[in-house]
């Protein structure tokens, strides 16, 4: 099989596997079973699936006699790992394909390179998570990280195919377009530091917080990074009103995401050519969904399925506007220059 051939076969299983990478990763936290296992990579000293013989569990009481064996929630967390020692490996062999000299002479390696860098950090995320009991700046960086990997197998992805933009893409909706995904970078990053201090229900009511549109906040313990999980810098109970500021901060942030995207969305549309317009629906599309599974989140306390489906809408959201992006800023190919055209003189008269 050509060489150009497996890396796209491999990217096209990597790319599905990143988002269920994510998406299980949520589930994970969100049930949670971060803690399922209190050791890294194994879990209570086994490689390969977790202590359930009776020797075994007895085994892990005695090493491990604060941190009681929950089945269930260990194998939610070995799974995670499984998945996404599973992904790291196909990076591994995408990196070690576009290193051969075949794939050099058409795409650098960089972004692969890059990915395969981003990876190693990811396992180190991972497992501090684990070590340092959820603390919450890892638990978003962790996050992001997985995040970032989607968004890089992603415009790998793009970066082999040919994206000819055109005049009906003007600079204003490029520059829209790019404000819509750091915006959208931004809001994840939020909501990734909602999730980890565990502040999804400090407003339980919509389209107002504890009843009140401006309800009692504590921003300076709320984004405090040096802290444990539930706690002050100074190890204190981390109080309401920062919960409260956390959540509200990322209500704020959707309002902005809501906007530039929604401007971004009517741009498309107004271009009058059909595959910016499907663009513009698609963006508007996926906005819609995201916002309702964030509604939803708060008015029906938080279910399972609904958070782990609006972490997903963010992942598809977060992809859309990048490969929005990409195709918009990739420059027209250059045309070869024309042969000079070598014209036989005419006899002189």
């Amino acid at each position: 099989m050509p060489l150009t051939r497996l890396y796209r076969r491999l990217l096209l299983v990597a790319i599905p596997l990143a988002f269920a990478v994510i998406a299980l990763g949520a589930y994970v936290r969100l049930s949670d079973a971060g803690l399922g296992c209190p050791d890294w990579p194994g879990c209570y000293g086994h490689w390969l699936g977790v202590p359930e013989a009776q020797h075994e569990q007895q085994a892990a009481a005695q090493a491990y006699p604060d941190r009681p064996l929950d089945t269930g929630k260990a194998w939610k967390e070995m799974l995670h790992r499984y998945l996404a020692g599973t992904l790291g490996l196909l990076i591994l062999a995408l990196c070690i394909l576009a290193w051969r000299k075949e794939s050099r002479r058409r795409q650098s390696p960089a972004l692969p390179t890059a990915l395969l860098g981003i990876v190693g950090l990811q396992a180190a995320l991972g497992m501090w998570t684990v070590t340092l009991l959820l603390k919450p700046v890892i638990v978003t960086l962790h996050l992001i990280g997985g995040m970032t990997t989607l968004s890089i197998l992603v415009a790998m992805a793009i970066a082999g195919r040919s994206a000819m933009p055109d005049n009906a893409i003007g600079s204003g909706t490029r520059r829209l377009a790019f404000a819509a995904l750091l915006a959208i970078v931004i809001q994840i990053a939020l909501g990734g530091w909602v999730s980890s201090n565990y502040a999804a229900l400090a407003c339980p009511d919509f389209p107002t917080c504890q009843g009140l549109w401006q309800p009692e906040m504590d921003f300076t313990h709320a984004f405090n990074l040096h802290r444990e999980l539930g706690q002050t810098a100074d190890g204190q109970s981390l109080p309401l009103a920062a919960l409260t500021a956390i959540h509200w901060s990322h209500r704020i942030g959707a309002l902005a995401v809501t906007l530039i995207s929604t401007l971004l969305a009517i741009a498309l549309f107004k271009t009058g050519q059909r595959r910016w317009q499907a663009w513009g629906g698609l963006l508007a599309t996926l906005l819609l969904a995201q916002i309702g599974l964030g509604i939803a989140n708060v008015v029906l306390g938080l279910p399972l399925a609904i958070a782990v489906a609006h972490n997903l809408g963010a992942a598809l959201l977060l992809t859309a506007t990048l490969a929005l992006n990409i195709r918009m800023y990739r420059r027209r190919a250059e045309k070869p220059a024309a042969s000079p055209i070598h014209r036989t003189p005419s006899p002189q008269s």
